[in-house]
């Protein structure tokens, strides 16, 4: 699955979404940190699912209805709980993904909010 793997999340998590065979990119690795519109807009270009620690990008596709391609927000997962939260949920809600849905994450919850045409 082609995700982004947001400035906040730990290179530990690209890396291990990488060796699963995931094409993943991370802000991490930038030189500079766009700022959260461009963000959302680099993975909505480059077709994208994002994965962060954020909840400003969930304002975004809500209440300014920012185009997207699937949204996952981890919530209460250290750095060593981060890889394998975003493996488990990439691969337990894959469809949803793929449909543009808003994931939110926490240890023992998962929220899925369905995108609406």
């Amino acid at each position: 699955m082609k995700v982004l793997l947001d400035t906040c999340l730990s290179v530990q998590a690209w890396e291990a979404l990488k060796a699963a065979g995931h094409d993943a990119t991370w802000g991490g690795a930038w030189e500079k940190d766009p700022g959260d519109d461009a963000i959302l807009a680099l993975a909505f270009k480059e077709e994208r699912v994002l994965i962060t620690l954020d909840k400003d990008f969930g304002s975004l596709a809500v209440l300014k209805g920012a185009p997207h391609c699937g949204i996952v927000r981890l919530v209460n997962f250290n750095v060593s709980q981060q890889a394998p939260a975003c493996l488990k949920i990439l691969a337990d809600y894959r469809a949803d993904l793929s449909k543009g849905a808003l994931i939110t994450a926490e240890p023992g919850r998962i929220r899925i909010r369905q995108t609406t045409d």
